[in-house]
């Protein structure tokens, strides 16, 4: 083997390395390599052809394109989102729609009403705070009674059961029959404290009976759907109300 061809054999050959930062330079950071620079070019072409790319989209874009997206987005701090579609059935109709028959939300809605009916003639629709919601107007002849006027005398009770709507006993009544009941300051706060929980209780009635006949509708549109009459949707459906259609009229032989 001649010396010549020694010397070029790659075996033999020292590896070259990039040098490191000299030590006086240390203070003015890594000193960059190769493989960095091929990162770093790499990344700017990268970004310079993106740049490229919207520039001419922008330039050729047409001001009076249109395309069904713009409905359904809208821009937030620079950003296309999406719009939230409103709700039209909540997870708790869902279920009781997928498992339950429409009879049986009906018996439920229908026990309902009646648990509701019920609390409100024993509660007789008084206000919990015992403040009366509308105005009780007495008229006067002269404008010297209307001075000299005094509430407690006109109604024939006791100053301090004027402002009462309910149990309002006359001064015949306290003089002449004893009146049972709570005569503490305790116990009345007692009793309306229960009060206000049934007021509560029947309010809670209302709104399940509520969404009961919601989803009661909900089920019957659904079966109605089933029909392979024409049909037109004249209102969407919602959280609180069933979808409505319009079915083209048939003659029945």
């Amino acid at each position: 083997m001649s010396a010549s061809f020694r010397k070029a054999l790659k075996s033999r050959q020292k590896n070259h390395r990039e040098r490191s930062q000299p030590g006086f330079r240390k203070n003015l950071g890594l000193l960059e390599k190769k493989k960095d620079y091929k990162l770093r070019a790499e990344d700017y072409r990268k970004k310079k052809k993106t740049l490229d790319a919207l520039r001419k989209k922008a330039l050729e874009k047409n001001p009076d394109e249109f395309y069904f997206k713009m409905t359904s987005t809208k821009l937030q701090d620079g950003v296309h989102v999406i719009k939230q579609k409103p709700e039209e059935v909540t997870d708790e109709q869902l279920k009781i729609m997928r498992t339950q028959d429409i009879k049986y939300v009906e018996m439920k809605r229908v026990a309902e009403a009646k648990k509701i009916e019920r609390l409100k003639s024993e509660l007789h629709l008084l206000d919990v705070e015992g403040k009366p919601k509308n105005k009780h107007t007495f008229f006067c002849d002269t404008k010297r009674e209307v001075r000299n006027f005094d509430l407690s005398e006109r109604l024939n009770t006791v100053p301090e059961l004027v402002d009462r709507v309910y149990n309002r006993p006359t001064l015949e009544t306290l003089h002449n029959q004893t009146i049972k009941g709570p005569t503490k300051m305790k116990e009345l706060k007692k009793l309306a404290k229960q009060r206000r929980q049934q007021y509560e209780i029947l309010n809670q009635r209302i709104e399940r009976e509520r969404k009961m006949f919601v989803i009661t509708q909900k089920i019957q549109a659904r079966k109605d759907l089933q029909d392979k009459r024409k049909k037109v949707k004249v209102k969407k459906e919602t959280v609180n109300s069933a979808a409505v259609y319009k079915f083209k009229k048939q003659r029945k032989r």
